[in-house]
């Protein structure tokens, strides 16, 4: 009877929360997590925030990001709301890396509440930690004062539109704040000073302002603040009025409904190119179901390409883009004069909306694979092994044909070519 009652006090003991026989113990302490198969889904389940670095142990820019995830390490963990850094062999425990669409190292993923998203934000140490505080922070924040609003927007920083409820009651606001709470900080000013509202540029409350730190835009919004209202406004102004296309900003655009409507310029950075861009944000402050963005042949030559801009092209060069496949030229007003652009720019749009437009498709394979740029390791191990067997065949096909210096040369070159091919990912990532 003694020993029945000990295995149930052990079996007890077993069945509470948190006590496991075999699960790992995980707590913590400010230091980088080292996971392995066995126990990375316990890892995940245990913490409600974690970034899991996959790595490989030769990789040269994982080798370079470790001692930035050592130092954000014990800061994330200090949070109100903490944030835990794993890393994981992703080249031993490759079994692992492919269940999370691991194909380029290093690969950084937030798993929120057992969720996970790809980590796109910068990787220094200090920047690291800012952009991850997004992601802990309330959906809304109650600010009392001027100095508070000043300390929400510096803590806030540059990489995520800010959103100032001025006279606004949380409530509000809080539907939509969860809904893009990955992708903007929204907080409501209970109390203000006259000073404010010249800072934020409104002049009557309630006063919805949307703040681009990093573009140096802002947007008034006065109502009506109904949630279809409200949400247009919120949606329009995640992205800045004319957005510079990159690497980064494409992927903002992913899943972005509206057409873009695209000015390719020789050189973004030229005084001319920077003139076009004011006028070019007057156009998209008055056509805000569209989206404006720009970009120079001498800042992405390769994107540039898919939409036919070569050497004899006249540019600027506007078109309307679905963000995929398919464009739209305006039949006439395909380019842009130095002259009274802003005149030509409402012609354009009138032309787009009236239909007179040609359509084309872009340069190359699938569009949408170069955003998302789905080419990685696997990818590249099949292609390389597609080829080794077509000239394997190719060899074998041959009577013993003797294999002079020339040909030598070339399969030497070949075998190099696809080494170099196969070394580098996107995002600075290595394969």
């Amino acid at each position: 009877m003694r020993l029945l009652t000990i295995l149930c006090s052990l079996v007890l003991c077993l069945l509470k929360p948190g006590i496991s026989a075999t699960a790992p113990q995980f707590k913590v302490d400010g230091k980088v997590l080292e996971l392995e198969e066995s126990n990375f889904d316990s890892a995940i389940s245990s913490f409600d925030y974690i970034l899991v670095d996959f790595y490989a142990p030769w990789c040269g820019h994982c080798k370079r990001l470790s001692p930035q995830l050592d130092e954000a390490a014990p800061v994330l963990a200090g949070l109100k709301e903490p944030i835990v850094i794993a890393k994981v062999n992703a080249d031993k425990y490759t079994r692992l890396a492919r269940k999370h669409d691991v194909d380029a190292y290093p690969t950084l993923k937030l798993f929120m509440h057992g969720v996970s998203m790809e980590y796109f934000g910068p990787r220094k140490a200090e920047l690291l930690v800012q952009y991850l505080k997004k992601f802990v922070a309330p959906d809304v924040s109650v600010l009392s004062s001027d100095s508070a609003i000043s300390d929400f927007v510096e803590a806030a920083g540059s990489f995520f539109p800010i959103y100032i409820g001025f006279g606004l009651n949380e409530t509000v606001t809080s539907n939509l704040a969860v809904k893009y709470k990955k992708r903007a900080w929204f907080s409501v000013a209970k109390d203000f000073s006259d000073d404010a509202m010249v800072l934020y540029d409104f002049d009557k409350v309630p006063a919805l302002v949307a703040l681009h730190p990093s573009y140096k835009q802002q947007s008034i919004f006065y109502g009506p603040f109904e949630d279809e209202f409200l949400g247009d406004f919120i949606k329009q102004n995640l992205l800045p009025l004319v957005v510079p296309l990159n690497h980064e900003t494409l992927k903002l655009l992913k899943d972005e409904e509206r057409k873009i409507v695209l000015t390719i310029t020789a050189d973004e950075n030229e005084d001319q190119s920077q003139n076009l861009i004011k006028v070019l944000k007057a156009a998209a402050s008055a056509n805000r179901d569209l989206v404006f963005g720009y970009v120079g042949v001498q800042q992405w030559e390769d994107f540039a390409d898919k939409f036919g801009v070569d050497k004899k092209t006249k540019l600027p060069k506007m078109i309307v883009w679905n963000g995929d496949e398919e464009y739209f030229s305006v039949i006439g007003i395909e380019s842009l004069d130095k002259e009274d652009q802003g005149s030509q720019i409402s012609r354009f749009l009138e032309g787009y909306r009236e239909g007179r437009t040609e359509r084309k498709t872009v340069k190359g394979p699938s569009f949408m694979g170069f955003i998302n740029s789905l080419i990685g390791i696997r990818t590249v191990y099949i292609v390389v092994f597609i080829v080794a067997v077509i000239m394997l065949i190719q060899s074998i096909g041959k009577d013993d044909e003797p294999l002079g210096v020339g040909r030598r040369d070339e399969v030497d070159h070949a075998e190099s070519s696809e080494a170099e091919s196969s070394q580098y990912g996107p995002e600075k990532k290595e394969d």
